[in-house]
């Protein structure tokens, strides 16, 4: 059991964690130091805070993370495979383009923080279970292994990085690309 923070470390975390946001969306380079600087903030209390930058990454990821583990639980509970599947993918290409903390973290090797283990593994489970259950429906292609999903999720982020576009058009583009994607998956027609 962790204690809790006194209140002005609190609000130092809390401080420190909205200015990597910033920076992030930003698309600068999470450098300890700027954060430092930014907060107006000792580099020793960012430190005590955040060890590494990884860490504060994936802390600032966290939240984006809980919400697809959420996802991932809740499209295990429908009955439809294909709808479970493809309404998962569909959260997760959305999260990958709509926030810019997720992309690196979910393609990171290893991971600086404990909790973002647990949430990774939670969406992988989630997502591997869903593409057996639509396998086993016959409702995709056999050949399609669960440890593709994340590095084509990543891939589809990545097109949609390179054609830019504000954040409306991210999406959309996004859910068509996902869409071209899933119809090659799947090996029964769409129903009307």
């Amino acid at each position: 059991m962790t204690t809790p923070l006194r209140k002005d470390a609190a609000r130092n975390w809390k401080r420190i964690v909205s200015v990597a946001r910033d920076l992030i969306d930003e698309g600068t380079p999470l450098q300890l130091n700027d954060v430092a600087r930014r907060t107006g903030l000792g580099v020793g209390t960012v430190y005590r805070h955040f060890a590494t930058p990884e860490a504060l990454l994936e802390t600032v990821a966290a939240p984006c993370l809980e919400r697809l583990a959420a996802h991932g639980r809740q499209a295990l509970t429908d009955t439809d495979p294909w709808r479970g599947l493809t309404g998962f993918l569909s959260h997760v290409v959305e999260a990958q383009v709509t926030d810019a903390a997720l992309p690196p973290v979910a393609a990171a090797a290893t991971d600086a923080v404990p909790r973002t283990t647990e949430l990774k593994k939670s969406m992988a489970s989630a997502g591997a279970t869903l593409l057996a259950r639509a396998r086993d429906a016959g409702v995709v292609r056999p050949d399609l292994a669960a440890a593709d999903l994340v590095p084509l999720m990543c891939g589809i982020a990545h097109a949609v990085g390179l054609r830019g576009g504000n954040p409306a058009d991210r999406v959309d583009l996004a859910h068509r690309y996902l869409a071209a994607f899933l119809e090659g998956l799947r090996t029964t027609p769409p129903t009307a």
